[in-house]
């Protein structure tokens, strides 16, 4: 039988990363179930530098492999989890720049939190739909989407470029299955039911579609 290798989902690493951010999205990502295709994508996570940052959290974790090793066309998707770094650019240029490239290529791009406003700040979200923590908050950046921000969503897709507010990991992480087409539609509603809304009918829903 012929087996397909997992096409990798890269997640950056900040120093001081949001851990709960993007739980439920890498968890269910490595974990395929519920008519998710198994082995098709693998969490590979992504440093600075190869040595471990620590989460805000307080979990020590080593990157996988180092930023100048990504290649956009080589992965499925990019994703930015929250960090109190994300304000100095300094500090995370290289993960804005490649979040530049994976949308020149067509490659998505998934931020959230704190990443929303570094991609604000690098001009990214001018031109598409976006959310974000609170409107004020992306206007400190100094961007000029502000007639693109959706008050009205918790996790905005457009095109290749899906973000989130910082309260709202579940929906981000809905956003994040639907365009990697993890899940089947009725199989992600499932999926909503329980982890978003408490409701144990999706429990039940989803075991029976295993």
């Amino acid at each position: 039988m012929m087996t397909t290798e997992p096409r990798a989902v890269h997640l950056a690493l900040p120093e001081s990363m949001s851990d709960w951010e993007t739980g439920h999205a890498t968890a269910h990502i490595n974990k395929p179930d519920w008519q998710a295709r198994p082995g098709r994508y693998q969490v590979v996570t992504v440093g600075l530098t190869d040595e471990p940052v620590t989460t805000m959290g307080g979990l020590r974790v080593t990157p996988d492999i180092t930023v100048d090793q990504v290649e956009p066309t080589d992965s499925a998707m990019l994703i930015l989890p929250g960090s109190d770094t994300w304000h100095s650019a300094d500090d995370t240029a290289p993960f804005v720049d490649l979040a530049r490239n994976f949308l020149d290529t067509g490659t998505p791009v998934a931020a959230i939190c704190g990443a929303t406003y570094a991609l604000a700040a690098a001009g990214l979200l001018d031109e598409r739909a976006h959310t974000s923590n609170d409107p004020r908050y992306l206007a400190m950046s100094g961007y000029r989407g502000g007639d693109h921000y959706d008050t009205a969503r918790t996790a905005v897709t457009d095109g290749d470029l899906i973000t989130a507010t910082a309260t709202r990991p579940v929906d981000f992480a809905a956003e994040i299955f639907s365009k990697l087409g993890l899940y089947e539609p009725t199989v992600l509603e499932s999926w909503l039911k329980l982890y978003r809304d408490n409701d144990p009918q999706g429990f039940y829903e989803l075991m029976a579609v295993q």
